[in-house]
């Protein structure tokens, strides 16, 4: 099939759930240009949130709202309603089809929630459990390629716990990228030089 459209990037991401979004906002606000596919398929609009470290209480629809609004403060190239259709190795890394574009990126971050379609596709070993098997840092047996949240738990399916695999996976990425580790670690300086000084 042809492409009107090829797009490099830097990170591809397939999921803008907790976990998709928290690894574009890790990745962006570090300097690596990240491009997220979301169908807002997110189980996020029928849970509200009591549990999540840091929000007293809170409609999961209204914090998928603030949490997209803080990707896209950072630049995230956030294509809402674009469906992936096929991921697949490239001599750039990975590369990701929608109906009537291609993009391109040496790291690419799995965050499709129970579905482990594309997972399978790409050539990511399971465990027995038959999700995504992944180590710490959420990277899949595919070398760049990561699997977060629901993917990769057979239960625990938590959104404090998809966006710190989220977090995990891009911080593994900025890790490569740096050939040391990073921290992602910010000061009321850094506040205050972001958005001045509070009042």
């Amino acid at each position: 099939m042809e492409y009107k459209y090829r797009n490099m990037t830097d990170v591809l991401i397939v999921g803008g759930g907790p976990a998709g979004l928290s690894a574009a906002l890790f990745a962006q606000k570090n300097g690596l240009e990240t491009t997220v596919f979301d169908t807002d398929g997110t189980w996020m609009h029928k849970a509200h949130l009591f549990n999540y470290l840091g929000v007293g209480s809170q409609d999961g629809s209204a914090f998928m709202e603030t949490a997209r609004t803080q990707v896209d403060s950072f630049g995230v190239n956030r294509k809402q309603g674009t469906e992936v259709t096929d991921v697949h190795q490239a001599d750039s890394g990975f590369e990701v089809a929608t109906e009537d574009e291609t993009y391109e990126a040496p790291y690419l971050v799995l965050a499709t929630g129970a579905n482990r379609d594309l997972a399978a596709s790409l050539g990511c070993e399971m465990t027995a459990e038959d999700v995504v098997d992944v180590d710490v840092t959420m990277e899949t047996s595919v070398d760049d390629a990561y699997a977060t949240g629901g993917m990769v738990r057979a239960e625990e399916w938590q959104a404090v716990i998809s966006a710190g695999d989220g977090a995990a996976a891009a911080l593994n990425i900025l890790t490569k990228e740096e050939g040391e580790h990073f921290h992602d670690f910010d000061t009321p300086a850094d506040a205050d030089a972001m958005f001045g000084p509070e009042e």
